[in-house]
């Protein structure tokens, strides 16, 4: 086995050192969106963008928690629109009109979504005032006939406790 001088030693750590040099050099001229050492920071026009779409990847699911990797690439493309500049609305509206009109998971504010926003209350407030005029009706039923059965003659009350006794004798275990 052959030992290496200190002279091939040190020209070989000279190469590395410029190997290691000129990688960077060489680089240079590629880009990309973001590097490793860059913080990811979501934008709010795409985080809010994406809240209220499905997917398109995962049917029933939402954007945020699809895990295709489609939906992860459409997500990224999302943030990288809002970070040139596009707004939460222009970003979703870019979503449906490139995967289709589905995907909205809130019905629009405006036009024929509005009824999705509106009947459904005014069901609910209507339900419950039929059901307190129900509840009003049958409470004066039962006050009208509580008025009623203390109103009874003598003769009525000694026919009502016949009809009783009647009742219990009737009941009673047959040994």
């Amino acid at each position: 086995m052959k030992r290496s001088s200190p002279l091939e030693k040190s020209s070989a750590l000279i190469a590395l050192v410029i190997l290691a040099a000129l990688v960077p050099v060489g680089l240079a001229g590629q880009t990309t969106a973001r590097t490793a050492v860059e913080a990811f920071v979501p934008q709010p026009a795409a985080e809010r963008a994406i809240s209220v779409l499905k997917s398109p990847y995962c049917p029933g699911l939402m954007l945020e928690v699809c895990s295709a990797y489609a939906s992860a690439l459409l997500r990224d493309s999302l943030q990288d629109m809002a970070e040139e500049g596009w707004s939460a609305d222009s970003l979703v509206d870019w979503v449906l009109e490139t995967h289709g009109d589905s995907l909205l998971a809130l019905p629009r504010a405006s036009g024929r979504g509005l009824v999705a926003w509106v009947v459904p209350p005014a069901a609910i407030l209507f339900g419950l005032g039929m059901v307190t005029l129900f509840l009003r009706a049958v409470m004066a039923r039962r006050v009208a006939v509580a008025g009623e059965s203390e109103n009874l003659s003598e003769e009525e009350e000694a026919a009502l406790q016949d009809a009783l006794r009647k009742l219990d004798a009737a009941e009673e275990p047959i040994f």
